[in-house]
């Protein structure tokens, strides 16, 4: 994503806002950081997560749905606009989260193609 149209200052707000999303994804639990990253980053479907992961994909959603309500819980007051990023929006620095979240599947890199 271009930041070159934006005013200084909302290029500022946005890496604020991303390095307290990174901070708050990355204190999930392993299962819930997991399924998150899957679903809201990577954008893969429930049924993708769950074959991928070996659970149910009611589990995927449980996971998806306490993932989002941590995140929303632990944001500081000052902070709510977080829990209302669109959380598909590539982030600046999640290959980090994602490589980790890989390498737990076991570095899977035949992952099913997905639609656009």
């Amino acid at each position: 994503m271009s930041t070159s149209g934006l005013r200084p200052e909302q290029q500022t707000s946005d890496v604020e806002m991303r390095a307290l999303l990174e901070k708050a994804v990355a204190a999930l639990p392993e299962d819930f950081r997991t399924v998150f990253v899957l679903r809201a980053v990577e954008g893969m479907s429930g049924a993708e997560v769950a074959e991928c992961l070996g659970i149910a994909e009611e589990t995927v959603k449980t996971r998806l749905f306490r993932a989002r309500r941590r995140l929303q819980e632990d944001a500081r007051p000052e902070h709510r606009t977080l829990a209302a990023l669109d959380l598909r929006v590539p982030l600046s620095r999640c290959d980090r989260v994602v490589a980790a979240v890989l390498h737990r599947i076991g570095g899977r890199q035949d992952s099913p193609e997905r639609s656009g």
